[in-house]
């Protein structure tokens, strides 16, 4: 009877499950690495008019992001390979034995989905303004003389400076000729 050790070969199947439970972490890595060439191709092949204003343009920003994706996941790869692990954080209060709040959960999902829905026929200071107040909600505010003043401020401000400073257009709705 042949007894295994640590150190025995266990296989090819139980030396790979072993070394990807070891370097976990890659995981990461790929996600990363996915979400920035998903990013630098949306970025790199988007149609841009001719007249932007000035050197910075709807592309700017995203490029910026899909290479900093790119870097850093190379860079967590390199560190995992080299035997980096993450250490767990010692001060965040999770308690893992508490079941999950899917009332929350819920809620934004649903507060997203209906944002979604709403953008195009309300506008986005309607529907933007709709989604910063739920999501306060399904957190837990409950200040109905304030939030809804602050979400509709919020909302309008994000369009006027993504619509007229940034110059990237956003679905006006009902407000388009007022604003």
């Amino acid at each position: 009877m042949t007894t295994r050790t640590d150190h025995a070969p266990a296989g090819n199947g139980g030396e790979r499950r072993s070394w990807l439970c070891e370097h976990s972490e890659l995981g990461v890595c790929v996600l990363l690495l996915a979400l920035g060439l998903l990013v630098l191709t949306d970025s790199l092949t988007m149609d841009v008019d001719i007249a932007q204003r000035g050197p910075v343009g709807p592309k700017t920003v995203p490029v910026v992001v899909g290479a900093g994706l790119l870097v850093i996941a190379a860079l967590l790869a390199v560190d995992v390979l080299r035997g980096g692990r993450g250490q767990a954080e010692g001060g965040e209060d999770v308690d893992l034995s508490e079941p999950a709040d899917w009332r929350t959960v819920l809620l934004l999902a649903g507060v997203f989905l209906g944002a979604a829905v709403l953008i195009q026929p309300a506008g986005f200071p309607v529907a933007g303004a709709l989604l910063f107040w739920g999501v306060a909600f399904a957190l837990g505010s409950r200040r109905t003389d304030r939030d809804p003043l602050i979400a509709a401020g919020l909302s309008l401000v994000t369009y006027t400076v993504f619509d007229n400073l940034l110059g990237v257009p956003l679905p006006g709705g009902p407000l388009m000729g007022v604003l």
